[in-house]
């Protein structure tokens, strides 16, 4: 479908992050290493938290509203960007560092999609709902290079 809602848009990032979070605790699950598992604990338990965040944002009583009501016609980047899909489905991790990537990837073009939606933004309130979550992957990502190095330190 050509058209959607933004609704739709937080909805399959939530399943995202998700989905990201399962992959991540399940291969927590089989590491050898415990830094590995530990780190990989982390990293989903940060999905958990962003996958919240979105749902949050999408409940009824959500003050954004009115931005989840609203349309826009782009069928190239929704509802499945391919870089992140192939992110959710066949990433591995086999080391720390590898780990970190992928998820500094994700959020990475997480944050491009959200700059990009607020650029093509058809009211200001839906261009400040995308620039949030925009800057909060940005935030994210720092977070997680900053709680790597401290794995590294172990």
């Amino acid at each position: 479908m050509r058209y959607n809602q933004v609704r739709d848009l937080v909805a399959w990032a939530a399943d995202f992050h998700g989905r990201m979070a399962r992959q991540f605790s399940d291969t927590a699950k089989e590491a050898e290493s415990e830094r590995l598992q530990m780190a990989l604990d982390y990293l989903a338990s940060e999905e958990l938290r962003m996958k919240t965040g979105l749902e949050d944002a999408l409940a009824d009583d959500s003050e954004h509203q009115k931005v989840l009501n609203t349309w826009f016609d782009d069928a190239s980047d929704f509802p499945q960007p391919p870089e992140l899909e192939r992110l959710a489905q066949y990433a591995t991790y086999d080391s720390i560092d590898a780990a970190m990537n992928v998820s500094v990837e994700a959020h990475n073009a997480l944050q491009r999609l959200y700059a990009y939606r607020a650029e093509k933004a058809a009211i200001p309130e839906s261009a400040d709902f995308f620039n949030a979550l925009a800057e909060g992957h940005e935030a994210e990502v720092r977070r997680i290079v900053s709680q790597f190095e401290e794995f590294s330190d172990l």
